[in-house]
């Protein structure tokens, strides 16, 4: 099974096509990552385990969901996103993108 590239990067606002929040992408994993019992109590809808999946700060709330590729779209919207923890991932916001504070490998 080849992996995919992820299709939205750390830094980037995204907006969830079946729920409608948006929120900022932290995390990405090339495929799936939690349980097996987190998939069949929360991924209703299953989507496929061996595309990227996103850890997102979900706007104007204190909630931070995992998300499959599919669910999400680019942010039109380039304003920025309220969230007590986006200090801990995130230096600055420019052109409607977040910099992230930490180093990446």
């Amino acid at each position: 099974m080849a992996l995919q590239t992820a299709k939205f990067g750390v830094g980037q606002i995204v907006r969830h096509l079946r729920f409608d929040y948006r929120g900022v992408i932290v995390d990405v994993d090339p495929t799936f990552q939690q349980t097996d019992e987190w998939y069949e109590e929360v991924a209703k809808s299953r989507p496929p385990k061996d595309q990227p999946w996103y850890h997102v700060l979900v706007d104007e709330s204190s909630s931070i969901t995992y998300v499959a590729e599919r669910h999400l779209e680019p942010d039109p919207n380039s304003n920025p996103v309220q969230h007590p923890l986006l200090s801990r991932f995130f230096a600055a916001f420019r052109d409607g993108r977040y910099a992230t504070s930490r180093t990446v490998n």
